[in-house]
């Protein structure tokens, strides 16, 4: 058990001296430290709450990385589960100012959902992200026109001001997967996408050419979920997975609501939407085909 707990602390230190990931990635890996030092003690989430005065519930938002951390608080926690390394109670306490830092998003948060705050951070963390959507072009491949026309369509934004905002962030977030060395991008979207008009024909137009170069970049894969394939195991909507540059972290399912959002941990549960994933690129025209499909949609749009 010293060895295991020697050898999980390890790889979390190594990664932290060479991590980029910013501050979610930070709380995620001292949450699953804390997670894993919990669970080889056998200790409850409802007592790992009792000892620091907070719920069962604050506990679990600590280990998913979804909350701040305070001092005091993993102080009693390392104390509860017997970790007595001065080394390792350093290295981890110390974690706790870099994670609770603001990322770049934050100034965005006056028209930022508050839910939607955690899964910015995970993508700037991730290293590989497979999306499926079914309703509008993924907002990582949306161009500037097509995002303002489905951002004013959210009827979230109350202001013109709130949609440039909005806009902005979204183009924000695009800018990690078009400089070099970027994230991997692989997104299947579902045909209607393309017969979906938002905004005008010239917006929608503007779209698909978007599209078409965002899929010739190196890091980034788009397939067109055709109409002739019929029913696919995805019928039950959109959804993301983040994978990240460490074995340390889980893959993360995202789902994301009318107001609200679900992340999914769990190897049982990522597994499944992995699975999923795999049909869908398998039973989809390959990559090869999605210039040819995107090129007959924008005749759509022309004249």
């Amino acid at each position: 058990m010293v060895a295991d707990h020697a050898e999980n602390f390890q790889v979390t230190r190594d990664f932290l001296a060479n991590s980029s990931g910013g501050p979610t990635v930070l709380r995620i890996l001292l949450g699953t430290q804390l997670r894993k030092l919990r669970q080889e003690k056998g200790i409850s989430r409802h007592d790992a709450g009792y000892a620091i005065r907070a719920s069962h519930a604050k506990i679990s938002r600590m280990e998913l990385g979804q909350v701040s951390f305070k001092h005091r608080d993993v102080e009693d926690l390392l104390k509860l589960y017997g970790v007595d390394d001065a080394g390792e109670r350093e290295a981890l306490l110390g974690l706790i100012t870099s994670a609770n830092a603001q990322g770049w998003w934050h100034q965005y948060s006056d028209v930022l959902p508050h839910w939607f705050g955690v899964y910015v951070g995970l993508e700037e963390a991730a290293s590989v992200i497979r999306t499926f959507e079914v309703q509008f072009v993924p907002g990582l491949l949306q161009s500037e026109g097509y995002a303002r026309s489905v951002i004013r369509l959210s009827r979230s934004a109350i202001s013109e001001e709130d949609i440039d905002s909005r806009v902005q962030m979204r183009m924000h977030r695009q800018r990690r997967f078009t400089e070099g060395g970027g994230p991997r991008l692989w997104a299947v979207v579902d045909e209607a996408v393309l017969h979906r008009p938002y905004g005008d024909a010239a917006v929608m137009r503007g779209q698909i050419e978007h599209l078409i170069e965002m899929s010739r970049r190196p890091n980034i894969t788009v397939q067109i979920a055709t109409f002739t394939m019929g029913g696919h195991p995805a019928a039950g909507g959109p959804f993301s997975i983040l994978r990240f540059p460490t074995p340390q972290l889980p893959d993360v399912v995202y789902l994301e609501q009318l107001s609200s959002s679900l992340y999914f941990d769990k190897y049982e549960d990522t597994s499944l939407y992995a699975q999923t994933m795999d049909h869908l690129a398998t039973q989809a025209p390959p990559p090869s085909a999605t210039e040819g499909i995107l090129r007959s949609a924008l005749e759509r749009y022309d004249g």
